[in-house]
């Protein structure tokens, strides 16, 4: 039997896709907010596309700041985007 493939909908293109193809962002439980590329880090965790364009609409809808029950300052916005751009193109 096939092993089974989790999928997880990224909040900027709202497709689903397979979760090792996708960035998760993460919510601290201290309320700090990063992109974590292993997916290991303790906290409530939303997906996004490895694509700047995703995150940009993530950010347009605020799904982000829905997905975490939180405001996300602009200097937030701008390191997730710093980590997007130097982010390593095969992770996982």
């Amino acid at each position: 039997m096939p092993k089974k493939i989790p999928m997880r909908q990224c909040l900027g293109c709202r497709e689903m896709k397979p979760k090792r193809e996708l960035i998760r962002a993460v919510r601290s439980p201290e309320g700090e907010i990063s992109l974590d590329f292993k997916g290991k880090k303790p906290g409530r965790g939303a997906y996004l596309c490895p694509d700047p364009a995703c995150l940009a609409r993530a950010r347009k809808s605020r799904a982000l700041e829905r997905a975490f029950s939180a405001q996300i300052p602009d200097e937030v916005w701008a390191g997730l985007e710093a980590q997007m751009q130097e982010a390593p193109k095969e992770h996982g």
